[in-house]
């Protein structure tokens, strides 16, 4: 059974930074596809970043490029989210989640949050101007 659960989520001002970690468990390392999301008041929910768990190709949305940066480590069955140069519309509940893909090293995961599977909780990340 697949399992997600976030941390990391606090509270910084604009321009400041935070690590979002996901541990994950009954996903191993091949075949899924990983994916930061995330969802302010009133919004859809949005893809922000997403890993191939085997090959580490990455995808990200245009508003964080340059400033997110997702990674994995596979001995620790753990995903990050590592953003810099936080923004008051970064501000938005982020959630970890995973699907079970075939992907080349050439493909990408999607951003398209119906695509995915399994969902974490969610962590909060507000950011104050």
């Amino acid at each position: 059974q697949v399992q997600l659960v976030e941390s990391g989520g606090g509270s910084v001002e604009a321009g400041g930074s935070l690590r979002l970690s996901c541990a994950t468990s009954g996903t191993g390392y091949r075949n899924y596809c990983m994916g930061w999301f995330r969802q302010a008041p009133g919004k859809e929910r949005e893809g922000v970043a997403s890993i191939q768990m085997y090959y580490g190709r990455t995808l990200s949305v245009d508003s964080v490029k340059g400033r997110f940066t997702i990674s994995r480590d596979n001995t620790k069955n753990t995903l990050y989210l590592q953003m810099n140069s936080l923004k008051p519309e970064d501000t938005a509940m982020y959630y970890c989640a995973a699907t079970y893909s075939t992907y080349s090293s050439s493909s990408f995961c999607s951003l398209t949050s119906t695509l995915y599977d399994y969902w974490g909780q969610g962590t909060q990340v507000t950011v104050s101007s």
